[in-house]
């Protein structure tokens, strides 16, 4: 077992379900670890997630190069039907 896991606090399934959203918010906000037992056998783990995620705005800065105007162009001359 890892160091994390030794830190995460068993708790009951039955215990688990009477205080599950107190116990979700606490994981959310605090980022503390839960084990969850069945008959003393763990069954799961209630871990926080990774918020490693950036705000999309900007996300694909460097990324793409724009060449001419994007706004105001002209494909007729791509078009067969107008090439008469």
């Amino acid at each position: 077992m890892s160091k994390k896991e030794d830190s995460a606090k068993q708790i009951n399934i039955s215990e688990f379900k009477t205080h599950c959203l107190k116990l979700l918010d606490e994981t959310s906000r605090k980022g503390k670890e839960y084990t969850i037992t069945k008959k003393g056998q763990p069954i799961a783990r209630v871990v926080p997630i990774q918020k490693n995620f950036k705000s999309l705005r900007g996300s694909m800065e460097g990324l793409i190069k724009i060449h001419g105007d994007i706004v105001h162009f002209d494909t007729s001359d791509e078009w067969e039907v107008l090439k008469e």
